[in-house]
């Protein structure tokens, strides 16, 4: 899997026309996190004696295979959340990720900021991912062969309109057709996370250098 970095950026150099600012890979650790704030100037005095405290992130780059958290992110994000969120996306195997980018493109989760984000991880299993799947007409024909064997149908399997099948069995379940396939939810979603709060402590970077 491509590697989740983050483009973090001293704002009060920002604000005074220079670009200062670094990449960094996560999950990352507290202590080098602490190192990048040193070469970014986060803790240094500028010329009127103030001390640069602030930044924010200026870009990302996502793993081609969840390209879609991308367009969620924004500038001031909790480093802590996405430095779990990176963390989880390293523990799963390619299936979960293609059904994460698959509810994600689909726009079936239930919200966008990275609280949810994250959950979603957790509730992978509450969808229905078939790769492969693209159209109605490749909906319907495969699901008529789980229901019906061919010599169930017969000679009526020529003149069944597979197509009109698979958009009512879509319909029906609210599914959409992605680039991974076809998603459709198969259980509830459950706040297995809910916040700062739970993310394990070897995961809370930021909060550590602010302290």
């Amino acid at each position: 899997m491509d590697d989740f970095k983050v483009f973090i950026t001293n704002l009060g150099k920002y604000n005074e026309g220079y670009l200062l600012g670094e990449w960094v890979t996560l999950p990352t650790t507290r202590d080098e996190l602490k190192e990048v704030f040193k070469r970014i100037g986060i803790g240094r005095k500028d010329e009127f004696g103030q001390t640069y405290e602030e930044w924010f992130i200026t870009d990302y780059e996502v793993p081609s295979c969840v390209s879609d958290v991308y367009d969620q992110l924004g500038e001031y994000e909790d480093l802590d959340l996405l430095n779990y969120l990176a963390a989880r996306f390293d523990e799963m195997e390619d299936y979960e990720l293609d059904v994460y980018e698959a509810v994600l493109e689909a726009g079936i989760s239930d919200g966008t900021d990275l609280v949810d984000l994250i959950n979603l991880t957790f509730n992978l299993d509450s969808y229905e991912l078939m790769s492969g799947i693209n159209d109605d007409y490749a909906l319907g024909s495969m699901m008529a062969d789980e229901l019906y064997s061919e010599k169930d149908l017969g000679p009526l399997s020529s003149y069944i309109d597979y197509e009109r099948y698979g958009r009512d069995i879509r319909l029906e379940e609210s599914g959409d057709f992605t680039s991974e396939g076809y998603i459709r939810e198969n259980g509830s979603v459950e706040n297995e996370f809910n916040g700062i709060e739970d993310v394990p402590e070897d995961f809370l970077v930021i909060r550590e250098v602010e302290e």
